[in-house]
């Protein structure tokens, strides 16, 4: 059985007057149903605008996929028409946007925003008390109370806004989930809450799904798989026992865990990374990465490293793009 979404070689770019920012480039990896991958690294990595290239939700004026396949289900999604791709969206493929406060509509209510996503997309018509009570089903799933429908946005915390912007994506039970960032701007607490919940629905719904993150602990909750992004490329990719328990990693990866505190080693000082990310308007030709790395080699100035888009793959000269199990 194939997978049910596959990127090979996705390239996106932001053009203005004065630039080109190379986003994108290159990017490969799959996902099967009923699984979890994380796209983890840094701001500006190109974590945000592989998810708004898989939705062709790029700003029209100014982003442009240049080059690759989404193929979703066995079809490519960058050769739909407009009109096809909308129904694509939030029917098939949804996504949880990272800010709740600005993706939800202060002027209508929470029960509203709901029903419209089932009005646009539902392909069965239903009457005015069976919508009701999908709303009311549908937040009850994310463990909001029913009789809260018709308040506002503003009259929620920011875990019940982002629990909301949940039940809106999982409307049209969509085959994908895409959540961005879903728990940065919300306390421990109220992170944990939501990792939960997104854990109990991809158990009960069996929804695949790709959780973009900087955090490496939301990656050991809820992924199976795990791309750690960098300048727009996958450095790394492979299973959660792969990237947590293998002695080999690529530079950015070990340098990401080097800056993660831990009670287990209270007495280590956290390592940062130096120096900063390349320039996306004016890329190195060979590794991206080299110039803040400390295994760095001349043939690292000049080639930029393969690695496979299955198994556990690094993209770096030391390892020669070979696969390679967890140690």
């Amino acid at each position: 059985m194939g997978h049910l979404l596959e990127i090979k070689g996705l390239r996106v770019e932001y053009r203005s007057d004065e630039s080109i920012v190379k986003a994108v480039n290159g990017v490969s990896f799959s996902l099967d149903k009923g699984t979890v991958i994380g796209l983890v690294g840094e701001t500006g990595a190109g974590k945000t605008t592989t998810a708004l290239g898989i939705m062709r939700l790029l700003p029209a004026m100014t982003g442009r996929i240049t080059g690759g396949e989404i193929m979703f289900k066995g079809e490519d999604l960058l050769k739909k028409p407009p009109g096809d791709m909308r129904a694509v969206r939030g029917a098939m493929i949804s996504m949880i946007f990272q800010d709740p406060m600005t993706s939800l509509n202060p002027v209508v209510s929470v029960g509203d925003q709901i029903r419209e996503s089932l009005e646009i997309h539902s392909v069965d018509s239903r009457s005015g008390s069976a919508m009701d009570a999908k709303v009311d089903e549908l937040l009850e799933l994310v463990n909001i109370p029913s009789r809260r429908k018709k308040e506002y946005p503003h009259q929620f915390s920011g875990g019940m806004r982002q629990r909301v912007g949940i039940a809106m994506a999982l409307a049209c039970e969509p085959e994908l989930l895409i959540a961005d960032e879903p728990t940065t701007a919300l306390d421990v607490t109220i992170q944990a809450q939501v990792l939960e919940l997104m854990r109990g629905l991809k158990d009960k719904l069996e929804t695949s799904m790709i959780m973009i993150t900087h955090d490496l602990g939301v990656v050991a909750e809820i992924c199976d798989r795990v791309a750690i992004m960098y300048a727009g490329e996958v450095v790394e990719q492979g299973s959660v026992r792969d990237i947590f328990e293998s002695e080999r990693h690529h530079p950015y990866t070990e340098g990401l865990f080097g800056a993660i505190p831990s009670l287990a080693a209270a007495s280590r000082r956290l390592a940062p990374i130096d120096g900063l990310m390349p320039d996306p308007t004016d890329l190195p030709i060979g590794c991206k990465f080299a110039e803040r790395c400390k295994y760095r080699e001349a043939v690292c100035g000049h080639t930029a490293p393969g690695a496979d888009a299955e198994g556990h793959a690094i993209a770096c000269h030391r390892f020669a793009g070979k696969r390679h199990g967890a140690d």
